[in-house]
């Protein structure tokens, strides 16, 4: 049975409790706050032959089998490789399970995740499931980034935004997922995390603390000209690209609203607060904009899995990145 989150009890008992279900979910919502747990819940419900309630029974034959990961009549459909796209032929699949009868006797259900992953044929097969689906069907479509899919798609489902939780819930939750951890610790990670509770808590297992430490000290050694840029280019291979340019993002960010608010509340974590205010005071405004243009640029084809030469974009950066201070 998926975890249940206790920001999310109120939305559960709004699904669980209708009346009648519609026949496609999509269930949208930062990723990180346990949109797959609630998609799994959810999918347990629905097939289950005794509902206790508003909860699957988790005793009957349906919920033995789907918690064995062998029901006939549940299908879930993700990328073959991690950050890769849902090819056509992996939802013509699906659409030749959703014409076929259901072997329990009750529904079938299907998940898919993430819904953004399908490329544009994989998402055109879909949409006849997705408007007619066939006998007793839901689907369960998940989205990190709703606005990267079809209208088309987006239509023919039941739009659900599931919660972000609050700060104070986010912090009980991970001291409890992280009983090791002091609450400065967790408190920096949620707000790495983007206030996602579980991708905070996913942050720390892949030591991406660490990884941002190691990514300051080499700015700061970067801006007194302590290392040059190619040295720390090839240094950062631990560190994933997208979270590289997240951190200069939003460190550009900073840096422009510092500049037009002159709030020092506003300056960000602790680690990079003195490194943006300098850089702020210092930088014509007009270089820090042209930054900020650059560094989404290049994170768009980052998300795009484009063929980068990871080194050399990172010198590129990091030259741009030395080169704010002072006229230009």
């Amino acid at each position: 049975m998926a975890e249940v989150y206790p920001w999310q009890e109120g939305l559960w008992s709004q699904l669980a409790g209708r009346p009648r279900h519609a026949h496609a979910y999509l269930l949208h919502g930062p990723a990180g706050i346990g949109k797959r747990a609630m998609a799994e819940r959810l999918m347990a419900f629905l097939l289950c032959q005794s509902p206790d309630g508003l909860q699957a029974c988790g005793r009957c034959k349906a919920c033995m089998l789907l918690s064995a990961g062998t029901h006939p009549d549940a299908f879930v459909l993700e990328p073959e490789e991690a950050d890769k796209a849902i090819r056509v032929d992996q939802v013509r699949e699906l659409v030749g399970f959703v014409v076929q009868t259901a072997q329990l006797g009750g529904r079938k259900v299907i998940l898919l995740e993430p819904a953004e992953a399908m490329n544009l044929n994989a998402a055109n097969a879909l949409l006849k499931s997705l408007e007619e689906p066939s006998g007793d069907t839901v689907l369960l479509l998940i989205s990190h980034q709703p606005s990267r899919l079809l209208p088309t798609i987006k239509s023919r489902c039941v739009l659900q935004a599931c919660p972000l939780p609050s700060e104070s819930q986010s912090l009980t939750w991970l001291g409890a997922a992280l009983p090791g951890s002091s609450p400065e610790e967790r408190h920096e990670l949620l707000v790495l995390a983007g206030g996602s509770p579980l991708s905070a808590k996913r942050l720390e297992e892949q030591s991406v603390r660490q990884q941002r430490a190691d990514v300051v000290d080499g700015v700061k050694k970067l801006l007194k000209q302590q290392v040059g840029a190619s040295q720390l280019a090839e240094g950062w291979n631990a560190v994933s690209l997208i979270l590289l340019f997240d951190w200069f993002s939003e460190w550009a960010q900073l840096m422009l609203r510092y500049q037009l608010t002159r709030d020092e509340a506003g300056l960000g974590l602790a680690d990079m607060r003195k490194v943006v205010q300098y850089l702020a005071d210092k930088a014509p405004q007009h270089k820090v904009l042209a930054m900020q243009d650059w560094l989404l640029q290049q994170r768009q084809k980052v998300l795009g899995k484009a063929n980068l030469n990871r080194v050399l974009l990172l010198e590129a950066l990091l030259v741009q990145w030395a080169s704010l201070p002072g006229p230009g």
